[in-house]
């Protein structure tokens, strides 16, 4: 499986960071955008780049306290779930999910496609 070039197998720098944040500042349409590579990375299988996707995307969005309170999960549980070897499980999964869609006033659609 390839990696995503945003998300590769290269530790983040701080600046990157910054830069992701400094992106979703100025435009909204890149946290959907990143909201949706997470999905396709998790549906395609690729879960470690799903779970830093939604990593970074809820560090520059929501935040890991206010996504605790939406999701009734403890915070540092949420930081382990969405880590390079986490391991969030379908409920919470769904979870994070739902609460950045209502964060960020969006809505995910699936269409299948036959090949």
């Amino acid at each position: 499986m390839s990696k995503n070039i945003l998300f590769g197998t290269m530790a983040l720098t701080r600046d990157f960071k910054e830069t992701v944040q400094k992106r979703i500042d100025s435009d909204p349409a890149f946290a959907s955008a990143l909201l949706d590579e997470a999905v396709d990375s998790f549906l395609k299988g690729d879960v470690e780049v799903a779970r830093l996707a939604l990593r970074d995307l809820v560090n520059s969005t929501i935040g890991f306290e206010r996504l605790s309170e939406k999701t009734r999960t403890p915070a540092k549980s949420l930081h382990r779930m969405l880590s390079k070897s986490g391991n969030p499980g379908m409920n919470n999964f769904s979870a994070i999910l739902c609460a950045l869609q209502e964060h960020l006033n969006i809505e995910i659609q699936s269409n299948v496609v036959n090949l």
